[in-house]
């Protein structure tokens, strides 16, 4: 383990699989498929990182399964004219004729925009762009947005019907599907959104047809009180649309919605913690993770409040990488089983704080190398935790497996559920946390269970949180050393939602569980010991152990060889009686276990006695002419004896084929021949 101040666990390198974060698997490269719309035309020599790619032909479809363009033919809206009368005019007319004049402050912008969303003229009062432009910024900045960058913006939204020529589908709930777009196709369509073009997308009516998507016209920023982290994220929006008017992005980014089975059978998952790798870094950040795949703590709804008054872990990223907004055209509310996968996005900005300490801290030029479709390396995982209350909610059987669910479709994209381990690995933190109430024990627990199953590894991201990196790195090597399987937590987990969760602490329970397992478990293991200690050994293994020649009872009562136990002891050899039910046994102790009769049998050497044993044996034969000791056309005591397999068959047919009288005439022979002394 490292003793780095920083970070702990394993090198980075190990998360992703590369001693160089581009040094992983590419994901799957975009290729036109049934399940994957790409938007522009892929040329046959590959993806052409110095220009634009050119859009992709296709026909307008105006309908429930597909993006409502504002360009659309269909796109009609009512204008009541001076006589009173209202008349349904293109929309798309109304915005290039208000667009195309010249804005030159926030009012003329304010105006413009409602000039075609004459519905709300009453409601937008435009607060914090009022706020940003008249009294935040310096004069000179404004001047320069409204005389160079907002010309721009106006001049890349109507542009849209001209790099928007396919239909964009609806990546509806429980539906496998992917669309690739160009990074300037996005920088239209984003546009459009700051203008508030979309059609359809400004009511907040439950009943509406975009009412299961998230917000995407930007009206709902600019209605903001304007406090400072609303005006910080203002300033990312205009300084990503100054980067992309000034240079114009080549590359593409590929949005891929994916459903998975939910309740997916956690209790009898067999993968071990132990094989889950684990870097804990309490100063970096998730964008720094390069090379992995970075969890966004998203919103069902894609986004969650970056058009609103959000400002922590997923409305920063989506401010600093705007591209990541697109997801919200088109994305309906994911489902308990849905995650969201989006690669290629650009970060355009730095920024500083959390919260309402948010702040934009200047431009960020990214160097992340594309692959081979010309996508950025940055693959942006969207999971939504459940949000919590309290939290006596968060530790049910059906919220830990939910959130188990969740993680495990996000986690395992693209690995087409086969054995790991993949890489690159995975980017995280306290997903669920903070405004969603969840707790980061737990959490972390369910994230190392889904990434287990998973096949992928972990770097964690504590946001400077040391004490719960040395947790985690602890609790890891806890699981690994009592090589506990995702099954098994999983039952512990369950069990700890049965105490007294608001006391307890889970990591102390999971330690104090496992030892008591341990325990159990090696008791057990020495109770099975004791009990396997005494059994029975055949005759002929006791008489080839050349001990005392006390062997075989001579009381009256009994006519039969008693059968002897041997207990396997850890002292010295030694011997000794036990008397019980009038019958004798001999209680043999010895410093090595033997597991089965024929390992018995082969351990001891054969001894001179037993040889005359047998030959007295071989004696009261011939004297008596009853006893017949001989097996078909072989003396059992020669070295045919190998027609049995074991020393049980030897002593089984002994048993059987001698009369009692001459057991007993046997067996008093027997001991009066060991009782003489050696010569």
């Amino acid at each position: 383990m490292s003793t780095n101040c920083e970070w702990k666990g394993v090198p980075i390198s190990q998360i992703i699989g590369s001693d160089s974060p581009w040094g992983a698997p590419e994901f799957p490269l975009v290729q036109p498929a049934y399940n994957h719309s790409v938007l522009y035309h892929i040329p046959a020599s590959g993806a052409q990182l110095d220009r634009p790619p050119k859009p992709q032909i296709g026909k307008d479809k105006w309908d429930h399964e597909h993006v409502r363009m504002p360009f659309s033919s269909h796109s009609l809206y009512p204008v009541e004219t001076s006589s009173g009368e209202t008349h349904l005019k293109k929309r798309w007319d109304m915005i290039q004729k208000a667009l195309n004049r010249p804005i030159r402050n926030t009012e003329e912008l304010a105006s413009a925009i409602l000039s075609y969303n004459t519905k709300f003229k009453n409601k937008w009062k435009f607060r914090s762009l009022y706020e940003l432009f008249e009294e935040h910024l310096e004069a000179e900045e404004t001047k320069y947005f409204y005389d160079v960058t907002l010309p721009e913006m106006t001049k890349l939204a109507l542009a849209l019907p001209q790099l928007i020529q396919s239909p964009i589908p609806l990546l509806k709930q429980n539906k496998n599907h992917s669309i690739s777009l160009s990074q300037q196709q996005i920088s239209s369509i984003l546009a459009n959104a700051f203008f508030c073009t979309f059609p359809r997308r400004n009511t907040t009516k439950r009943d509406s047809e975009y009412a299961s998507y998230p917000y995407f016209n930007f009206s709902m920023l600019f209605e903001c009180s304007p406090s400072d982290h609303i005006l910080e994220k203002l300033k990312c929006i205009c300084h990503y649309f100054r980067r992309v008017c000034t240079n114009v992005p080549a590359g593409a980014v590929t949005v891929s919605r994916r459903a998975g089975r939910a309740g997916g059978g956690w209790r009898d998952c067999a993968a071990r913690l132990g094989a889950l790798l684990v870097h804990a870094d309490a100063t970096s950040t998730i964008e720094d993770a390069h090379g992995l795949i970075q969890v966004d703590f998203a919103n069902k709804f894609l986004g969650g409040g970056v058009l609103n008054y959000g400002s922590v872990q997923e409305e920063i990223r989506f401010m600093i990488c705007p591209e990541l907004m697109i997801s919200m055209l088109f994305t309906e509310a994911l489902r308990p089983n849905e995650a969201l996968m989006i690669i290629g996005c650009e970060q355009y900005s730095k920024y500083s704080g959390y919260g309402h300490s948010f702040q934009w801290a200047g431009e960020h030029v990214d160097a992340t190398p594309r692959d081979s479709s010309g996508r950025r390396r940055c693959a942006v995982l969207a999971i939504d935790a459940q949000p919590f209350s309290n939290r006596s909610q968060e530790y049910t059987k059906e919220a830990i497996t939910r959130e188990l669910d969740k993680a495990w479709v996000g986690f395992s994209f693209f690995t087409a559920e086969a054995a790991g381990p993949h890489f690159p690995g995975v980017a995280t933190g306290n997903w669920g946390c903070g405004a969603f109430g969840g707790s980061a024990p737990l959490k972390l627990l369910i994230q190392m269970m889904a990434l287990a199953r998973a096949g992928r590894h972990l770097a964690y991201y504590t946001f400077g949180d040391a004490a719960l990196r040395d947790r985690l790195v602890r609790a890891h090597e806890l699981l690994a050393r009592h090589d506990v399987s995702v099954g098994q937590l999983y039952e512990i987990l369950l069990k700890f939602c049965n105490e007294d969760v608001q006391k307890l602490n889970i990591f102390t329970f999971l330690e104090e569980t496992l030892e008591k397992k341990r325990c159990q478990n090696q008791l057990q293991r020495e109770n099975s010991g004791r009990e396997t200690e005494n059994y029975e050994l055949p005759l002929s293994v006791v008489l080839d152990l050349n001990r005392s020649p006390d062997m075989f009872t001579t009381d009256d009562d009994s006519e039969s060889i008693t059968p002897t136990t041997v207990k396997m002891q850890s002292d010295d050899t030694e011997i000794t009686h036990k008397k019980k039910d009038s019958s004798e046994k001999l209680v043999i102790n010895q410093n090595k276990t033997l597991t089965s009769e024929r390992e018995v049998a082969e351990s001891i050497e054969p001894s001179s006695q037993t040889t005359r044993l047998f030959d007295e044996m071989e004696k009261i034969d011939n004297d008596s002419g009853k006893l017949n000791l001989n097996c078909h056309q072989n003396s059992m005591f020669e070295k045919k004896t190998a027609k049995y397999e074991t020393v049980m068959e030897i002593e089984d047919n002994l048993q059987t084929n001698i009369s009692p009288n001459d057991k007993k005439k046997l067996a008093k022979k027997i001991t009066d021949y060991f009782s003489k002394k050696p010569a």
